[in-house]
């Protein structure tokens, strides 16, 4: 199932999936030892102790009005979880936190703060910002551990709502639709539920198989029903959904992978850094996971960025990310970008492939020179240079992998192949919302996904009961 949205026969998926990319990454550099690369897997940052969380809680100033509550996505009470992390009210500060983000666990751990919250931090202009990311794991990691329900259902409305995507719009959406008393189907392409949070997220930034665990705790509300191994498109429609259903969010992710376009795209060693990603958040003994000695990755977001970083951690001995633009247009934030050059990463800007060298298998890449032209747009120069590599992840972003809708495709408004919605999330279909990678406008981060499906949500509930 790792790869289904590639797959072209049903009963094989996940096997041949997993078999083509060992295939084509058959190199390994045989440096580490197990031992090394489980200490290279473990948790990228770790927890904070009681007396470390007192520390960093006393330096928060709890300012009025607050500029990390607007800096955050999901509008959380940052000085108010905080206090009572003070006043040793974890449970409180969990339920601060989770009522305006249900996914505050994961987020904690993979939610780019230091763009966020902590950038907005008033300390900032004096020393470091308030640790607010692990402060946020300090306070929820109790309920998951515990398993605490810190929500109850309301009553029954008799209403049934359609989540199209088990990743954290949809997650958050079927959650808040359930709490407020509305029965919930989830629709989910892969096994399992998490999306890009279970598949896409480097290994390093979530261990011991969190986000499954927060995907149990969530549903443990109740009033949600889950389909799994099921995608729009191929084996339901969005006409069927909206007759069968009161309303429906869609949030189905952008399961495609963009190409660059070159010859030889198909060639051994040349692989899609999503789809490796995923093969390696599920493998249980990493160190059986191939890797190669010269590492080169095409792109600039954080999946580039991920794997770059995964492959220096699984014993490659040369990574390289080649970007077209600068570094700051990169996707990557600037930590993130600092945080692979520290792990061993070389960065080169402002190049764009232009040839795959291949023997029997991948040798290299030829790159073309770019720059700015008077104009501000991206031109080449025709001054050309090659890289050696015997693995090269495609990391240039993803897409929608088919025709999701059909003959309803025309019904929608749409840019760039995403779809556009109002404030509420609401597409240009009276009873259809959407939210999460699918929507035009997208930061692709989590915090910005859970936002969506909660806004989508509390206008979905006022749709299903105007009289009230």
């Amino acid at each position: 199932q790792l790869l289904r949205r590639h797959a072209t026969a049903r009963g094989t998926q996940e096997t041949d999936g997993c078999q083509e990319i060992m295939a084509q990454a058959d190199v390994r550099p045989g440096r580490l030892s197990p031992e090394e690369i489980s200490n290279n897997f473990s948790d990228m940052h770790p927890p904070l102790s009681r007396p470390e969380a007192l520390v960093e809680a006393d330096r928060c100033y709890f300012c009025y009005d607050a500029p990390c509550i607007t800096a955050c996505p999901t509008g959380i009470d940052i000085p108010g979880f905080i206090q009572k992390i003070r006043s040793d009210n974890l449970i409180g500060s969990a339920s601060t936190i989770l009522s305006e983000n249900i996914m505050g666990g994961m987020c904690a751990r993979v939610c780019p703060t230091e763009i966020l919250c902590e950038e907005a931090c008033v300390r900032n202009v004096e020393e470091k910002p308030v640790n607010i990311g692990l402060l946020q794991r300090y306070a929820t990691d109790p309920v998951f551990e515990q398993n605490l329900n810190l929500f109850e259902r309301a009553a029954d409305t008799g209403k049934r709502v359609a989540v199209v995507g088990g990743g954290p719009a949809g997650l958050s959406c079927a959650h808040r639709l359930a709490v407020l008393g509305h029965e919930v189907v989830i629709f989910n392409r892969d096994s399992k539920l998490g999306g890009l949070n279970e598949y896409g997220i480097a290994a390093y930034k979530t261990v011991n198989d969190f986000a499954q665990q927060e995907v149990n705790w969530i549903l443990q509300v109740g009033g949600v029903e889950v389909r799994q191994n099921t995608e729009l498109g191929i084996d339901l429609t969005l006409d069927a959904l909206r007759k069968e259903y009161d309303a429906v969010f869609l949030a189905f992710g952008l399961g495609g992978v963009n190409e660059l376009g070159l010859v030889n795209e198909n060639a051994d060693g040349v692989l899609h850094a999503v789809d490796y990603i995923a093969k390696l958040r599920q493998s249980e003994h990493k160190d059986d996971m191939p890797v190669g000695r010269h590492v080169v990755v095409i792109g600039g977001g954080m999946t580039a960025i991920d794997i770059a970083v995964q492959s220096k951690r699984l014993g490659s001995e040369v990574v390289e990310i080649v970007y077209r633009r600068g570094p700051g247009q990169m996707g990557a934030s600037q930590y993130e970008q600092e945080f692979a050059q520290t792990s061993g990463v070389t960065i080169r800007h402002w190049a764009n492939p232009v040839r795959l060298l291949v023997s029997d298998r991948i040798t290299g890449v030829e790159f073309e020179r770019t720059e700015l032209d008077a104009d501000g747009n991206l031109q080449s120069t025709g001054d050309t240079w090659s890289l050696n590599a015997d693995i090269v992840f495609k990391a240039v972003g993803q897409a929608v992998s088919h025709d999701i809708f059909g003959d309803a495709a025309d019904s929608f408004e749409q840019k760039d192949g995403r779809l556009l919605v109002d404030d509420n999330r609401k597409t240009s279909l009276p009873d259809v919302w959407a939210g999460g990678d699918c929507i035009f406008g997208n930061d692709d981060l989590t915090v910005t996904a859970v936002q969506d499906g909660k806004v989508a949500a509390i206008a979905i509930d006022r749709y299903l009961r105007p009289q009230e």
